[in-house]
């Protein structure tokens, strides 16, 4: 007798599984090189970094999901859309106010002579991707504006929950 089937059958798919695993681990190494380097190295994204040319914390907005910004909006939070104006008049979350990405310093003044540093800020744009609310966001924390969040879903996320979406000026 040679050998039992199915023992040559069972050791044929080990050695495939290890050699898949091999080959899957080497392309996700491959492919997230770089953010490994980051890792290893101590230069990944951190929540809250120093500033070596000030040695004072630099804040970054706090990133939100859908569920969490439905529980916020029953408090004091403030949603603030990021977008174009035209973008705001075509379509905006419920309660929210324009605040373009590129508005200028007139229209930041007036937003800081109405909205106190304290209040909860909301602010969100076209969706993942859209570095608006973000780059907003992040002018807002740098403003002395304390709890901002960023809701990366936006807009998009927010019409496919089929909730609802204002139209024109508020």
């Amino acid at each position: 007798m040679n050998s039992v089937p199915w023992k040559s059958g069972l050791w044929r798919l080990v050695r495939n599984a290890v050699l898949i695993a091999i080959l899957a681990s080497a392309l996700g190494l491959a492919l997230n090189s770089r953010l490994l380097w980051k890792v290893l190295t101590g230069r990944a994204v951190v929540a809250s970094q120093t500033s070596p040319e000030r040695g004072a914390e630099v804040a970054l907005p706090l990133p939100v999901e859908l569920e969490e910004v439905r529980e916020l909006l029953g408090g004091n939070a403030l949603l603030i859309d990021a977008r174009t104006r035209d973008a705001y008049l075509e379509g905006h979350l419920p309660g929210a106010r324009s605040l373009p990405r590129g508005a200028n310093d007139e229209q930041l003044e007036i937003f800081h002579r109405q909205v106190p540093p304290d209040r909860p800020l909301i602010i969100y744009c076209s969706g993942y991707g859209c570095p608006d609310s973000f780059v907003l966001a992040e002018r807002l924390l740098a403003d002395g504006y304390r709890d901002v969040r960023v809701y990366e879903g936006g807009l998009p996320e927010w019409a496919d929950a089929g909730l609802p979406v204002e139209r024109g000026q508020r």
